[in-house]
């Protein structure tokens, strides 16, 4: 055991300097010039203003004392008392007396025990110089003050500002990890010294040892100790740079920080006491591994100390002990004594937290207690699945028999429970999941009041929905049972044909349904609404089922069920073709057939399918499943098609056009607004019949054929012009010299291309027009012959201006 050096600093005659003034008095032994320069350094002592000239000795006594502890970096220890002495020997003001201890060793080793805080007021402190330059060391046991776990919990009962304790030993710990210093002002440094009496108590012991103070500075904002005392009447001011570093509670003034973050560790001890805390502290070493630096990692040790002790923790402190617990493999059998204590004073603990306890127990060697856990556990997760608590985890597949068993009882003691469908779900997708022993004839009947209560939910929820689709895959027991209450309801009540096309019905496979005809045929229906293009399919399936040849109109409107129910045309063909060659389907299907012939034709693919079904319906026994009505738009609407094919003139194709029923009818619609006018373009007409002809063509089909003849004979140069387009051109100036009656749009239409030959064909083409006008309108022929020489003569101006402009003796020049 080492001792503690001592030296004496201050103001006087005699000492090591060997003048007058400030100096070491005395030292022992062996001192270090490092030492006595540390010393020195903390030794500065400023009263406050009123008692600069205290000189009686009940003056003095009101000074503060600065009772001041540095553990050093580099190892040692000083420890130092200052008391103001006001005269020196000179009789001058501001002389003060530094006792000061220094250790190399550990302090509360070579100090008996001591806290450094414990040396307030200690009788071995000295204000008197002494006679000679040499004093002995100090040992163990140091004389302690009057402070004491008792004492500093009589001063916090009494202090108003008690409930500043937390806050204050937080900002220590903050000051402690980042280097800070917290101030502590209050009336007197015996004050001061029990508030720093209250955090050393607190702190871990050995960061406690770490913790550097002085119970009082005039000027705080000089020091940079983590503990800093002053009193009122000290200046207290700090720079805008100082704001950051220093935490300053004022007791005296009543002026605390606004907001000190507070762990719950800081809690806990403040909750403990200064009276409690050492025996908490000694017990906690059992708890540690020797890796606890931060606030966080004494918060679990401490904890499961003070539990051990009987002393009650809060949810923070019991959350904090079991998230430890997994990684705290040095506790061994503490571990499990532990997850003992804590499932036995707190029973609200949640499914993740049994389970560390299990693990825990388990780890621990305490059989008992991680069997009773697991029990706990599993009861708690299946009520927490089946009545979905925001909690619930997915069942664990059982391999052990005996866990099997008992989570089968387990599970059967909540089927009583089960209120709503959602749960008697999750308790059938929880015996799936875990694979449970349940007996059939109970999961059987489960199955079926489930499937019972779901065919009367009108809106499931996505959640729910998605676990019956997972039950009627996994579960054949509950396919069994939802097909049976599907059953169930049509017998009961009528008009549930679309059954199946509403959850949970619509889950079920056809393979569910074998052998019942009338719910395949209810199947197949909502099979067709969900897949359209199956549909001609399912009808065959259900008359196939049903035993009969063809349908009638209540399976027709089941199957395509749509406002204005039809055919499409593909739908039309294939049941012409499957329908019975040797049986006469119902009126029925001749009325649907009607609607599929003459349904809108929006585009060419949809003409082209219609001509197709025609002329499905136009062989012998086909025919005469139609409506005369129907008969007369396929016949002719082939016929048109045909004529379409076979008419070698232009006029005589529209002429076939002309008859009644054409706009009567969507194919014939069809067959003259896509087909008529491409069709006369590419075949010749005949001038003369074009001529006298086109006023009978009807304003949409004359229209269409001179905006066609327009745009082909203004988009092509006149070389272009074939033979038949070039018949399509005399005819129309021939009607423009005849004059039919025909609307002014149409006029104009012929104008413009009467106008476009006049002024852009060269004239080559012009004479072949006039040639070709001789035999059906002279006049016009002599028109376009005169546009022929006109155009002529510019062309042999513009050669003899182009003469001109070539020199005589070599090739033109361009641009002269």
């Amino acid at each position: 055991m080492s001792g503690f050096q001592q030296l004496y600093y201050t103001s006087c005659e005699h000492g090591l300097s060997g003048s007058s003034g400030f100096q070491f008095n005395a030292v022992s032994e062996g001192v270090s010039a490092e030492t006595r320069h540390r010393v020195e350094g903390l030794a500065g002592y400023e009263p406050p203003r009123a008692l600069v000239e205290s000189d009686a000795p009940e003056l003095l006594a009101r000074c503060p004392v600065n009772l001041c502890h540095t553990p050093g970096r580099q190892g040692g220890v000083t420890t130092l008392c200052v008391r103001y002495v006001g005269r020196d020997s000179a009789r001058r003001f501001g002389n003060y007396f530094a006792h000061a201890l220094y250790t190399g060793g550990d302090f509360t080793r070579d100090s008996g025990g001591l806290l450094a805080i414990e040396l307030w007021d200690s009788p071995l402190w000295t204000s008197r110089v002494a006679a000679t330059t040499e004093i002995p060391e100090l040992r163990a046991p140091l004389p302690r003050g009057p402070l004491s776990p008792r004492s500093v919990r009589a001063f916090l009962r009494a202090h108003p500002h008690a409930d500043q304790l937390p806050a204050l030993l937080a900002a220590v710990f903050a000051a402690l990890a980042e280097d800070g210093s917290v101030v502590v002002v209050d009336e007197s440094t015996d004050r001061i010294a029990h508030w720093f009496a209250a955090v050393s108590y607190l702190l871990p012991p050995a960061t406690a040892r770490a913790l550097s103070f002085a119970t009082y500075a005039f000027r705080p904002a000089r020091s940079r100790l983590h503990l800093i005392g002053s009193v009122p009447g000290a200046n207290l001011s700090f720079g805008p740079d100082d704001e950051e570093s220093y935490t300053v509670f004022d007791f005296a003034a009543g002026r605390f920080p606004e907001v000190v973050p507070t762990h719950p560790v800081v809690r806990l001890l403040t909750r403990i006491g200064v009276g409690s805390i050492r025996s908490v502290w000694s017990w906690t070493a059992d708890y540690t591994d020797g890796a606890e630096h931060d606030l966080g990692d004494w918060h679990a040790p401490v904890a499961a100390a003070a539990a051990a002790g009987g002393i009650e923790l809060d949810g923070p402190d019991v959350r904090a002990v079991i998230d430890w617990l997994p990684g705290a493999g040095h506790l061994g059998p503490r571990g499990a004594a532990v997850a003992a204590d804590l499932h036995a004073k707190h029973r609200d603990l949640d499914d993740g937290q049994l389970a560390a306890l299990s693990s825990a127990a388990e780890a621990g060697g305490d059989t008992a207690l991680h069997r009773e856990l697991e029990r706990k556990l599993h009861r708690s997760r299946i009520r927490a699945y089946v009545t979905g608590t925001g909690n619930e985890q997915a069942p664990v597949s059982l391999t052990d028999p005996a866990e099997r068993k008992e989570g089968t009882a387990l599970w059967r003691g909540l089927v009583d429970e089960a209120v709503t469908i959602r749960q008697r779900v999750r308790l059938l997708l929880w015996a799936q999941g875990a694979g449970l022993a349940a007996p059939p004839e109970l999961l059987a009947a489960l199955s079926l009041d489930a499937a019972r209560a779901l065919l009367g939910v009108s809106d499931a929820g996505t959640a729910l929905e998605q676990e019956v689709a997972y039950l009627v895959r996994a579960l054949p027991a509950f396919r069994t049972a939802l097909a049976t209450a599907v059953q169930e309801v049509l017998n009961a009540r009528g008009g549930q044909e679309q059954l199946f096309a509403q959850f949970p019905a619509q889950l079920l496979k056809e393979a569910d349904l074998a052998g019942q005809p009338r719910l395949l045929e209810y199947y197949w229906r909502a099979q067709a609404e969900r897949q359209p293009t199956r549909t001609v399919e399912l009808l065959f399936r259900i008359l196939e089922v049903r035993e009969e040849h063809t349908p009638d109109a209540e399976l027709l409107r089941g199957l395509w069920r749509q406002p204005s129910p039809a055919w499409r045309h593909e739908e039309a063909i294939e049941i012409a073709e499957r329908l019975p060659a040797d049986r006469t389907p119902g009126d029925a299907v001749g009325e649907w057939f009607d609607r599929a012939v003459k349904q809108d034709i929006a585009d060419r693919r949809a003409l082209d399918s219609c001509l197709l079904l025609c002329e499905t319906l136009s062989t012998a026994r086909r025919y005469a499943w139609l409506k005369p009505a129907t008969q007369d738009c396929v016949v002719t609407t082939l016929e048109l098609h045909a004529a379409l094919t076979g008419t070698a003139e232009a006029t005589a194709l529209a002429r076939e056009f002309r008859r009644p029923q054409v706009d009567a009818w969507a194919p014939t619609r069809a067959l003259k607004n896509f087909l008529l006018v491409p069709t006369m373009l590419r075949l010749p007409a005949d001038p003369a019949l074009l001529a006298r002809d086109i006023e009978e063509f009807g304003f949409t089909v004359t229209g269409a054929y001179l905006s066609s003849v327009q745009k082909a004979v203004v988009s092509l140069p006149a070389s272009r012009v074939s033979d038949v387009l070039f018949t399509h051109l005399t005819g129309l100036i021939t009607a423009y010299g005849a004059r039919p009656r025909l609307p002014h749009t149409h006029w104009e239409a012929i104008g413009a291309v009467h106008l476009h030959l006049a002024q852009h064909w060269p004239a080559t083409h012009l004479e072949r027009m006039s040639r070709a006008l001789e035999r059906y309108h002279s006049d016009l022929a002599g028109v376009y012959a005169e546009y022929a020489e006109q155009r002529l003569g510019r062309l042999q101006k513009w050669n003899r201006k182009r003469s001109r402009r070539r020199p005589p003796d070599g090739p033109e020049q361009e641009g002269r």
